[in-house]
């Protein structure tokens, strides 16, 4: 693999912060202020990760970018063994759910955006989990209509829908892969079975969530059997290993039918969930059509609904073609002023019309036709907020944790895989069922449980993505490819909740419009607004003169610790370029593929 330094950059990842460091982190940021206002890195470097990715990765022949290096590793063996991007992507996804178990998972679901060089045509596969039969609108309201504090949504056996995830890749492998599907879950296997490192980066999270992964006897048997001092032990996962090797022998069948299903079925009758062997059973993947669009000389292939991710991004893209952003500085005042007025408008329609289009019929059309774009740019004044209260769409919440995966994959063939999946929040329900090792989703959580009630990624929501029997919930997750001349131009998704489709925007803004290369338009600070609570996020650090001025513009701004991570594989002049955001310190994008 051709590799070049990053002009002595050493880049660290802001550490996982526990209760025992939030003083210090204060302290930190006090004394460190200035220097993050030009430099972002001076405050990360005080934390004292050394990064997975430390060069950007080239290559000629194919690339991998996840936010694990064990998961990496297994990607390209998957390609240098005669795999397909396709194949390696597969192996990917079930690495990441031994070594990644925050988020990599069995027991969630996700979507995965293809571009299949062969045929030149794009794809998109929705494996996201579905609700329970005997899920109810109201299942989480008390009797007098309010929502129950209980966290019964996002701990506990209620919080599941049915998983997606062993299904959509069974689908993928079905339609594209090359190499027996037995042998792409062998290095998972092999990790649970044997176990992994704990790096510090897990070590802290493991740590951090101590309490939360001690509320099961499973779950705290397996993830906190190395409490206190988690740091260089070995994660082993025994169950997880037979789980999986049922799963290498009886495909998609042995896990949604035959022990696997019922020990899932049996744990949550015992434990009032409602997952029965019959919703396992019925449980099916759908391919959809990705939505495709232009923008400037690119032409941009991503998820559709029930994502809703991808569908904003090409609405917030529309409006900003009618904006030189080039005659704008980037990330200054005006420039910040003018995406988070367009964030507002998608975000506010994403509260009001997004949901599962299976359930709702959702306006695609509408929503990211140019038309619509133009009208609501008329409305955007530069140097002035509009208030919230005359954004229209309504106010009903749902939830979407910071704590999905995101990874890329490119073969030496040009196959493009962009896949992002999840369990949720960090560990999911926090469940581990029991003899299996299978760590499950609270995705229940992303419905709209009530109207007008804040659920813990304050995101909004309506009638479109109300719980109902077998309906997937809505979802911010945006995977997404870039061609241009009909050829990758660059992929790219990200963890990170509501945030994950800002994310995806300003990668895409700083690459196309600012063209910045991989390292610049990773390590360029990010900006997020969700029109509702009416905050403008700026990662890191804001410069003293840009937040008067945009304070004198009418925002309430909040610096925050970053929590995206962009997965991001650029091809330009016959070599591929990948880089594993420093955001997250065990991520990292290679290219050590043969000819």
């Amino acid at each position: 693999m051709e590799k070049q330094t990053t002009n002595g950059q050493k880049i660290l990842l802001m550490k996982v912060i526990s209760k025992a460091n939030i003083f210090y982190i204060c302290i930190l940021l006090l004394a460190s202020i200035n220097s993050l206002a030009t430099n972002p890195i001076a405050y990360l470097d005080t934390f004292g990760y050394e990064p997975a990715q430390k060069e950007l990765a080239t290559s000629k022949n194919g690339m991998v970018t996840t936010q694990h290096f064990l998961a990496t590793a297994v990607g390209e063996k998957i390609i240098n063994n005669g795999g397909n991007a396709y194949d390696a992507s597969i192996a990917v996804a079930f690495t990441l759910a031994v070594v990644l178990p925050r988020a990599g998972n069995i027991g969630g679901g996700g979507f995965m955006v293809i571009f299949d060089n062969q045929t030149q045509k794009p794809y998109s596969i929705d494996f996201r989990e579905k609700a329970p039969e005997l899920s109810k609108k109201d299942m989480y309201l008390n009797e007098d209509g309010s929502f129950n504090s209980q966290n019964l949504s996002t701990v506990g056996y209620l919080a599941s829908g049915v998983p997606g995830t062993v299904a959509g890749l069974w689908e993928v492998h079905q339609k594209f892969g090359s190499l027996p599907w037995n042998q792409l879950i062998e290095d998972a296997i092999y990790y649970a079975e044997n176990g992994f490192t704990i790096t510090p980066f897990l070590a802290d999270i493991l740590f951090e969530y101590s309490e939360e992964l001690s509320t099961f006897p499973e779950t705290k048997k397996i993830f906190q059997q190395a409490y206190p001092n988690f740091k260089n032990k070995i994660l082993i996962q025994k169950d997880l290993a037979n789980t999986l090797k049922i799963i290498a022998s009886k495909g998609k069948k042995g896990f949604y039918e035959g022990e696997i299903a019922e020990k899932i079925s049996s744990e949550m009758k015992k434990n009032d969930g409602l997952i029965s062997k019959s919703d396992l059973k019925k449980y099916n993947p759908v391919w959809r059509e990705p939505l495709i669009s232009d923008y400037k000389d690119t032409k941009i292939i991503t998820m559709g609904p029930p994502s809703s991710g991808g569908l904003h991004v090409i609405q917030m893209l529309n409006i900003l073609d009618n904006f030189n952003l080039k005659k704008i500085k980037h990330n200054s005042s005006e420039y910040i002023n003018l995406l988070a007025e367009t964030m507002k408008y998608a975000y506010a329609d994403r509260s009001k019309y997004l949901g599962d289009p299976d359930f709702y019929n959702v306006p695609i059309k509408k929503v990211t036709s140019k038309k619509y774009a133009n009208e609501i740019s008329n409305n955007i004044e530069i140097g002035k907020a509009a208030s919230v209260e005359d954004i229209f769409p309504g106010k009903f919440i749902e939830n979407e944790s910071h704590e999905t995966t995101h990874f890329s994959v490119v073969d030496k063939n040009g196959n493009v895989v962009s896949m992002t999946y999840t369990l949720n929040s960090t560990f999911g329900s926090k469940v581990v069922i029991k003899g299996t090792g299978i760590l499950m989703n609270n995705e229940m959580d992303d419905f709209s449980a009530a109207p007008g009630i804040p659920n813990q990624f304050n995101l909004l929501g309506a009638e479109a993505n109300q719980i109902a029997p077998y309906k997937r919930p809505l979802s911010s997750m945006t995977p997404t490819i870039v061609l241009k001349n009909n050829e990758l131009f660059f992929t790219t998704g990200s963890p990170g909740g509501a945030r994950i489709i800002s994310a995806v925007l300003q990668s895409i803004l700083n690459i196309v419009d600012f063209d910045m290369n991989l390292e610049e338009a990773t390590f360029a600070k990010r900006i997020h607004h969700q029109w509702y609570p009416d905050v403008l996020e700026i990662e890191f650090s804001l410069d003293s003169e840009d937040e008067a001025e945009l304070r004198k513009m009418g925002y309430s701004t909040s610096i925050i610790l970053p929590l995206t991570c962009l997965q991001t594989i650029m091809f330009k002049e016959d070599t591929y370029y990948g880089y594993g955001d420093f955001r997250r310190v065990d991520a990292l994008a290679s290219g050590d593929i043969n000819d």
